[in-house]
């Protein structure tokens, strides 16, 4: 019997929970942790949890720090820990200490538990989802732009400037992006327009 984990971020930016996740895992006795950084709704680009699944072998156990890190819909979440416990492995959710054994009738309240906690999960997904939504909108009306702020056109014509001037002033790409808060990618970008 092998102890398996699964920890998930749903964003790049999220490395510190994965060291939580993983700290916790290993705690638990995780000989292997398999890593992933996707939204817990794309169940088509969950490369690791598919290869954790595949790895898995009758009687062991595949251990996640919470329901939401192995999936956000409750009818994914059912999938999963069926899929696993056919194929006779047991999964165990630490936060919320519920473990599915395999091959056995796990309890109704246990069942039903897991259920509402993985639909409180699905919820709060949604939420956040239709809260973003609505924020989005509200800021559109209100006339905000959306998505990345546009380079004010002064710092660019300031950073271009200096960039001309780069052989009497001495300065590098580095120092005139730093000086004007004008993206280094931005003033290649200008430039290349302007030769085009």
């Amino acid at each position: 019997m092998v102890l398996i984990g699964y920890a998930r971020v749903s964003t790049v930016g999220q490395e510190n929970g994965l060291e939580t996740q993983k700290h916790l895992l290993e705690e638990a006795g995780c000989k292997r942790i398999f890593f992933e950084k996707v939204t817990g709704t794309s169940t088509t680009k969950r490369n690791e949890l598919k290869e954790a699944i595949q790895f898995l072998d009758k009687g062991d156990t595949l251990i996640v720090t919470k329901i939401n890190r192995l999936a956000r819909s409750i009818i994914d979440l059912n999938n999963i820990v069926n899929e696993l416990n056919i194929k006779g492995v047991n999964v165990r959710f630490l936060k919320e200490n519920i473990e599915f054994q395999a091959g056995e009738n796990n309890n109704s309240l246990q069942t039903l538990l897991f259920n509402i906690l993985g639909s409180f999960a699905q919820f709060e997904r949604d939420i956040i989802v239709e809260r973003t939504g609505e924020g989005r909108e509200r800021a559109k009306k209100q006339g905000k732009h959306m998505g990345r702020p546009s380079q004010d056109k002064r710092a660019i014509e300031k950073a271009l400037k200096l960039y001309d001037e780069r052989e009497t002033n001495g300065l590098s790409v580095n120092d005139i992006a730093k000086m004007t808060n004008v993206p280094r990618s931005t003033i290649y970008a200008e430039l290349k327009k302007l030769k085009g």
